[in-house]
């Protein structure tokens, strides 16, 4: 089991982690910080180079975290959060990733929550810190908050279709 654990955390971490690199840089096939923004913005998103620091921010940290099973809890709430809004944002186009859909983000969602209810097994940080194992209320109040902050998120900083068309034309005659 507590190789299953290092590989699930590995893969989806490190997959976590790149998405995030590539909002704010050119690296892995990023469009960098400027790309990010626009994408937000794209996406409806008030904050444009905030908003993209901060979800790329958190994918990194959090994908790092539960990479090396450090703070797992914590780690999986922010990959939970960051990717439901995700979700949110693709659900328009459906479940599959080949039509742009929540599939992939919702993986992640229910990666996470695996490992918030699992804990990261023996070869991770945590294990080596003796935070492990995690109180149970623990694991149920992080799938619950996860998800539950991305959809917060998504209402606060979330403009509507009105407002991005005033912008654009505000935008479009400077």
């Amino acid at each position: 089991m507590d190789t299953g654990l290092l590989v699930l955390r590995l893969v989806a971490g490190l997959l976590i982690a790149g998405h995030g690199v590539q909002k704010v840089s050119h690296r892995l096939g990023g469009n960098g910080l400027a790309g990010g923004t626009e994408e937000f913005r794209h996406d409806g998103f008030r904050g444009g180079r905030i908003t993209a620091l901060a979800a790329g921010g958190s994918q990194v940290g959090a994908g790092l975290f539960l990479a090396a099973g450090l703070l797992t809890p914590a780690a999986a709430m922010a990959a939970m959060g960051v990717m439901t809004v995700a979700s949110t944002v693709k659900w328009r186009n459906g479940l599959w990733v080949q039509n742009d859909g929540y599939e992939y983000p919702l993986v992640l969602v229910a990666v996470s929550a695996v490992l918030a209810l699992t804990g990261p097994g023996r070869w991770s940080a945590d294990h080596v810190l003796g935070l492990t194992p995690w109180p149970r209320w623990v694991s149920l109040a992080v799938i619950v908050i996860g998800p539950a902050s991305g959809l917060l998120t998504r209402v606060v900083l979330h403009r509507s279709p009105a407002s991005r068309r005033r912008t654009r034309h505000a935008q479009a005659a400077d």
